[in-house]
């Protein structure tokens, strides 16, 4: 299907804007009388003369909610293979259980006493982060992974700070990190030092050894790192680090390779960040709800964010313990207003963590380790795998073909004809044309079959009829987008009416 075609099929699907909708008159809701006093409005040059808001019936905007939805693709649609972002099935129970009345309605500033189940599980989830992680202690505060790694660092700065090691500038990081590492360092004023990775994957020895000095606040290391690779020297990386004066950061993102079977805390990292968004299956996509709680090591528990939930009286058989808020020695401070993501990601991810258990766990990890090195095995007389050794949860490969013009991204986009979600797209950046597939421990074979069955005709498709790739996808509400045109001209909003006076 050529270009004209896709768009002539685009054009029968495309649905009248909400506003296009409108009709004076209409209305979806009648509002009760006031039973509470007026007030005056404020002066006239803070109202708006008119707001162009849409008259309609409920129905209309039932239906246009429910055909834009139909648009979307999420994990309850279909497979979700994006690398690194472990989008995993969100089990229902966790819907019901956040929103169980007790933590539904409540609200941080009421009195401790009356929010008592609250900080329960709050406690509870800090203790079985630290025995999932191997850490001594762990705060629930920040509001996502790249908060988690801020807090992170922050803790490391206040420790060498703490010793009088001011001299401690550079941070080292290796070049199959995640972006948001570097970013994390750069906040803080550090200087960050890239470690290429050898031909294995791993972090090279010796580039480390030559850049460690008293001059490192420390390592930020992701165990699988972003390449698919669990580090075969990580206790050596470890140990060098540890040998001048740093600290090691360990970047969670990848966790879900490792539950029960090893615990980052063991190896000797001092800070990870844990991404509850991910390992723990509470839903993100679209910018939330994200989490990311942050273990530390016996050398940092005193920098921890404050507050804390502590137990502050013992219970007994007939008592349950009081439950309060405790700051840790030397603490950083609070990093977010009130106490994380509670009903949004705590509740949900300590639901998942009681319905697996130990086991359960150990189990996740188990079969997404399983599921990724079966989808590599299936592709690799196809695609080119740069690191063709056992991997974890996920790899990485190239989309390209000798003597074709076929890249990554037209593959991506043909995907989407054979109904799958594309995989992340040229990350890690040292593997070119970078396709990275993380498949999760919650598809089965059949689904797994159907994707590798999928890429494998791709690739026919590139050699025989290379045209279908590079006009994909040919099935969506719309055809192939011009990426770089949409990040340079930035169109927020979808509709105005022509006599809309943004000045009001």
């Amino acid at each position: 299907m050529n270009n004209a075609a896709s768009a002539t099929l685009s054009a029968k699907i495309v649905e009248p804007t909400i506003f296009e909708l409108s009709s004076p008159g209409r209305r979806g809701v009648k509002m009760p009388a006031s039973d509470v006093p007026t007030t005056a409005l404020p002066p006239n040059h803070l109202l708006r003369s008119d707001l162009p808001l849409p008259e309609l019936a409920e129905v209309d905007v039932v239906r246009h909610y429910m055909k834009l939805s139909k648009f979307n693709y999420s994990v309850d649609d279909g497979f979700y293979p994006l690398g690194s972002c472990t989008m995993k099935y969100n089990p229902k129970i966790n819907e019901d259980t956040c929103r169980l009345p007790g933590f539904l309605f409540t609200h941080p500033l009421q009195p401790i006493e009356t929010v008592q189940g609250n900080l329960a599980l709050m406690f509870e989830m800090q203790e079985w982060l630290k025995e999932i992680s191997g850490f001594e202690g762990v705060t629930l505060q920040p509001a996502a992974g790249a908060h988690g790694e801020f807090t992170g660092v922050l803790m490391m700065a206040a420790y060498h700070k703490s010793r009088g090691d001011l001299k401690r500038t550079k941070m080292l990081i290796p070049d199959a990190a995640h972006g948001t590492n570097p970013a994390s360092v750069g906040m803080l004023g550090f200087t960050v030092i890239t470690i290429p990775s050898d031909s294995r994957g791993n972090v090279d020895l010796e580039k480390l050894k030559a850049a460690c000095d008293d001059t490192v606040v420390g390592m930020m290391l992701t165990n699988p790192n972003t390449l698919g690779m669990f580090d075969e020297n990580i206790e050596k990386v470890v140990n060098m680090v540890k040998d001048c004066g740093g600290l090691m950061y360990g970047d969670g993102a990848n966790l879900n390779a490792l539950l029960g079977i090893v615990r980052p805390g063991d190896l000797g990292f001092d800070v990870m960040h844990f991404n509850l968004h991910k390992t723990f299956s509470v839903p993100h996509g679209g910018g939330g709800p994200g989490s990311g709680p942050v273990g530390v090591s016996q050398r940092l528990v005193d920098f921890l964010p404050s507050p804390l939930v502590g137990i502050v009286e013992e219970g007994d058989d007939e008592t349950a313990p009081l439950y309060d808020f405790v700051t840790p020695k030397n603490s950083i401070g609070r990093m977010k207003a009130f106490h994380g993501h509670f009903g949004g990601g705590l509740v949900r991810a300590y639901t998942y963590i009681a319905m697996h258990g130990p086991d359960g766990l150990k189990d996740i990890s188990q079969y997404a380790v399983l599921n990724a090195n079966y989808l590599q095995a299936r592709l690799r007389d196809t695609y080119k795998i740069p690191y063709d050794r056992i991997c974890m949860h996920e790899f990485v490969m190239e989309g390209q073909f000798e003597g074709s013009d076929i890249r990554a991204l037209d593959i991506a986009k043909r995907l989407m004809d054979y109904n799958f979600h594309p995989p992340t797209n040229y990350f890690p950046l040292i593997v070119h044309e970078a396709l990275m597939i993380e498949p999760t421990e919650t598809e089965n074979k059949d689904t797994l079959d159907r994707f590798a069955d999928a890429l494998i005709k791709i690739a026919e498709e590139a050699k025989s009829q290379p045209e279908l790739l590079h006009d994909a996808p040919h099935i969506t509400p719309f055809g192939r987008m011009d990426e770089v045109k949409a990040a340079r001209e930035l169109v927020l909003c979808c509709w105005l009416p022509e006599n809309y006076d943004a000045s009001q």
